[in-house]
């Protein structure tokens, strides 16, 4: 597997597939660029789902992350399009992720989207 930053998120059969349990992954080094200043924007990531066939893999979704590194994107933005290719790559049962950004102009900001029913 690469450390190169990848869009491509890898995955593995769900160990458990007849059981509902929760996975939460936590990225508290999340960075993005202001599409307004391309200053960079720091924030908290926390990804969680209950998985069907599929669950995540951790240095996949890692490099996932990073691959924003360089990429200018409102928050709103950002968090709505990790979770669509979370859920596109493994199809969980319900999924939440919650961007938690740093102060920006004296106001913190924190998106939260989700998929399917808990």
């Amino acid at each position: 597997m690469s450390t190169q930053p990848s869009k491509e998120i890898e995955t593995f059969p769900n160990p458990q597939p007849d059981r509902d349990y929760v996975i939460t992954s936590i990225c508290p080094e999340f960075t993005s660029l202001c599409p307004k200043t391309g200053q960079p924007d720091f924030a908290t990531i926390t990804v969680s789902y209950i998985p069907d066939k599929l669950c995540i893999e951790l240095k996949s979704l890692k490099l996932y992350f990073w691959s924003y590194r360089n990429e200018g994107a409102f928050f709103e933005k950002v968090t709505n399009q990790i979770l669509n290719d979370l859920v596109n790559a493994s199809q969980p049962r319900w999924m939440e992720v919650i961007g938690d950004f740093n102060v920006r102009g004296g106001i913190t900001t924190t998106i939260t989207v989700s998929f399917g029913k808990k």
